[in-house]
């Protein structure tokens, strides 16, 4: 392969991706630029596209693009985004993803004036959604469940957009957290099991949503509560904030991934500080699988809380043996040579002089394929350590997730193929465990019965056919419509 070929790879493949992050705010004269820094907080939610848009009671306007926060946004692009309301959208693609014709927002006019609508999440049943509608004359120009909702609110009798919504909402399968705006008010939705997060705050006497509490600090913006499993907000033009439950049985089953790697360390959800929960992790694994060691290393950077956890419990020093390249971008030259481990170590490098003759305990939050643990312990075990055992801050991952999370098949899963010493030997390890569901929950401090954590059990509170992908499902059958 060239030198001067561009190529763009994934050097974090082997981790779970969540695909969204959600903002949006109501009656402020910032909407948009508040906006822009929300999504700049929750960019760690979704690095492929992002997009915003506002409106002035009258126009939507909108900026949408490939890339990162940073890359999309000109200051001249958010002085274009007038009005006092807007919502915005960070995402990570799926495979087959046809890109730009994605990238949330969406917007629409239809019979009863203008929406503007993003989610987080994944609908189960969206493909069955999809071919009916698409039966009865629907036109589609995205393969995203977003615009399933889209139509299926525009489809509904419903006297109200919030009756309409309700309607669509009360149709879909699976988790999501919905924003969506008009002219004049802004709605927020959670799934019944409120898998995935959202959040109420207010700034200046405004409302505003967020998938995370760490978009409200950037922006300043005061916590108010979480949006409760299987309600449907809507802020009037006049402040006054209404709460309606149009499903039946909502029941919290919220994911407990977000704990352990999808949720930014200083956000709280559902009463719960990450950094705390993972930092309650990493001395919980340490009482269940202690070793002596001469000091803990955690792998940048979900791993840092629970190492430091797991440090203080074990009374072994932590250090920062793996160093982090926080520069990477997605495009790179590759060299000519075949460099091993070469996609791992442009994001990590080992401290040679730290870690030499050393016995290492390695702290990581999860394990999927594999690949990226066998490549890190292979870096610290050529740099001299003379032994090397992995901690996990999370069960064993068996199971895919079809509720808003990009994973592999239960197949490609290690933990799913492999038992725990069959997996200790193919990452190279002298020693491998992982933190216990007992340990886990009683870290986050809640009880299992209120979480969703079918990544470990495959107990899915939403009925999902676990022998394919939602998300692929739905992009083939699009894909394979007739022209």
């Amino acid at each position: 392969m060239s030198n001067t070929s561009l190529n763009e790879t994934h050097f974090d493949d082997d981790h779970f991706r969540d695909e969204c992050g959600v903002f949006g705010v109501l009656d402020h004269p910032e909407a948009a630029n508040l906006t822009y820094l929300g999504l700049y907080a929750l960019q760690h939610r979704g690095q492929e596209s992002t997009g915003i848009i506002s409106t002035d009671g009258t126009n939507f306007n909108n900026h949408r693009g490939m890339g990162l926060v940073s890359d999309v946004y000109q200051k001249e692009d958010i002085v274009k985004l007038e009005g006092r309301i807007a919502i915005g959208h960070v995402r990570y693609s799926t495979a087959g993803d046809l890109g730009l014709r994605n990238c949330q927002p969406f917007m629409y006019q239809y019979a009863h004036g203008g929406i503007a609508m993003c989610h987080n999440g994944n609908i189960v049943n969206a493909e069955a959604l999809r071919k009916g509608l698409e039966k009865d004359g629907s036109i589609f120009q995205s393969t995203s469940d977003t615009e399933v909702i889209i139509h299926l609110l525009a489809k509904s009798s419903g006297n109200s957009t919030r009756e309409r919504l309700t309607d669509a909402v009360k149709q879909l399968e699976g988790g999501f957290s919905v924003l969506l705006m008009t002219e004049t008010r802004l709605f927020g939705a959670r799934d019944p099991n409120g898998i995935r997060p959202l959040v109420l705050g207010k700034l200046d006497g405004s409302w505003v949503m967020a998938s995370e509490t760490c978009a409200f600090d950037l922006v300043g913006a005061d916590f108010v509560r979480d949006v409760e499993a299987g309600e449907l907000v809507v802020v009037d033009p006049d402040g006054t904030l209404r709460s309606y439950f149009p499903f039946e049985k909502p029941a919290i089953k919220f994911c407990v991934f977000e704990y352990v790697y999808f949720a930014r360390p200083d956000s709280t959800l559902e009463g719960v500080n990450v950094y705390q929960a993972r930092h309650n992790i990493g001395v919980e694994l340490a009482k269940e699988s202690y070793v002596d060691a001469d000091m803990v290393i955690p792998v940048p950077d979900s791993g840092v809380p629970p190492a430091m956890g797991f440090a203080l419990e074990a009374g072994i020093p932590f250090q920062m043996g793996l160093i982090r390249n926080h520069y990477v971008g997605r495009t790179f030259i590759e060299p000519k040579q075949s460099i091993r481990n070469f996609g791992v170590k442009l994001k990590l490098n080992p401290n040679r002089d730290m870690i030499a003759g050393k016995r290492v305990i390695l702290v990581d939050d999860s394990i999927v394929r594999g690949t990226t643990s066998r490549k890190i312990v292979e870096m610290v075990r050529a740099a001299g350590a003379t032994e090397i055992h992995m901690r996990i801050s999370s069960p064993p991952t068996k199971h895919s997730c079809f509720y808003g999370i990009n994973t592999p098949t239960s197949e490609e899963l290690m933990a799913n193929q492999m038992n725990l010493d069959e997996m200790c030997k193919a990452i190279g390890a002298d020693s491998l465990a992982f933190v216990s569901n007992e340990g886990l929950f009683k870290a986050v401090g809640k009880p299992r019965e209120l979480h969703c954590d079918a990544c470990f059990s495959g107990d899915y509170p939403v009925p999902v056919n676990e022998k394919r992908s939602p998300q692929l499902s739905l992009l083939r059958y699009y894909d394979k419509r007739p022209s």
